[in-house]
């Protein structure tokens, strides 16, 4: 989702964009690799300015297991590694590796104001986030620019948490998960597209850069804006036990939990974001 709007975001501003699959390439603009073997074609990496990786399995695919879980770590970790340390050999190194991490690395924080200065959660998502990370140690450590981009929950009609959300609130089943109280800390698919760009281009960001809005909202006033937006009641909670029955230990981790975020560092480098607020960026999303 985000990758193929970036690329095309990339392409229209003039820059040639080589798109890594796991199938046999159909064109020169495609590179070959094979993450769980660990195989990528080096030969068609020189001469690229920068590296952006956003791959790794949903976390909101299906419920988790042990095996789903380690599907999900592995995912991210192993591939990281593979493409950091095949950059940080290549005799033409790029000067920037954009990579995604989340903000699931802050856990579960209440009304906490966070930001990249703070300290990882306890819990799986924060292992996994900074696992996932500490990856990155091999460009980093060739002097490669090196950002940890913590992606918070990317509103798009094309997947993700607001695709998933969109028909019971047609519906007008919609309602507060659980107290209603735990932040949600969101980005419009164009501002994180827009982010990411930025990133590639100013050299003064490297480390953690938050991608998230300034605007992080509580579950509660999400559900009574989307239900606005939408047109639509919400008054149909879904309480706290509701969610652990149907949805496991992800319910703790992901819609349950509270992670107030701010993106410090995009502010300090002078991003403007298009769609600050939650109503605008919803009616610009839905249309």
């Amino acid at each position: 989702m985000i990758g193929t709007r970036l690329s095309r975001a990339l392409e229209a501003s003039g820059h040639h964009v080589l798109s890594a699959v796991r199938r046999a390439p159909k064109n020169d603009r495609e590179v070959r690799w094979d993450p769980a073997r660990g195989e990528i074609d080096k030969t068609k990496l020189a001469n690229l300015d920068g590296v952006v990786h956003l791959a790794g399995a949903n976390i909101a695919g299906k419920r988790w297991s042990e095996s789903y879980k380690k599907e999900i770590r592995d995912s991210r970790v192993e591939g990281t590694k593979l493409i950091s340390e095949t950059i940080a050999g290549l005799e033409h190194k790029p000067r920037v590796f954009a990579c995604a991490s989340a903000i699931g690395f802050y856990g579960d924080r209440g009304p906490a104001e966070l930001d990249e200065s703070s300290s990882p959660g306890q819990g799986f998502l924060p292992d996994v986030c900074l696992a996932w990370e500490n990856s990155c140690r091999a460009a980093r450590d060739a002097g490669i620019r090196t950002v940890n981009m913590r992606i918070g929950v990317v509103l798009s009609t094309e997947g993700g948490a607001l695709k998933s959300m969109l028909l019971p609130f047609k519906l007008g089943l919609g309602g507060v998960i659980g107290s209603g109280e735990q932040y949600f800390s969101w980005l419009s698919l164009d501002d994180i597209v827009g982010a990411m760009q930025f990133v590639l281009a100013n050299d003064s960001l490297s480390g953690p850069v938050n991608l998230v809005s300034p605007n992080p909202v509580t579950n509660r006033e999400y559900t009574k804006t989307l239900g606005k937006v939408l047109g639509r009641p919400t008054i149909f909670p879904m309480p706290g036990f509701a969610a652990r029955l149907a949805f496991g230990e992800m319910a703790d981790e992901l819609l349950l939990a509270s992670t107030r975020v701010q993106p410090r560092e995009l502010e300090r480098a002078g991003f403007k974001f298009a769609y600050p607020q939650l109503e605008a960026a919803l009616r610009q999303v839905l249309r």
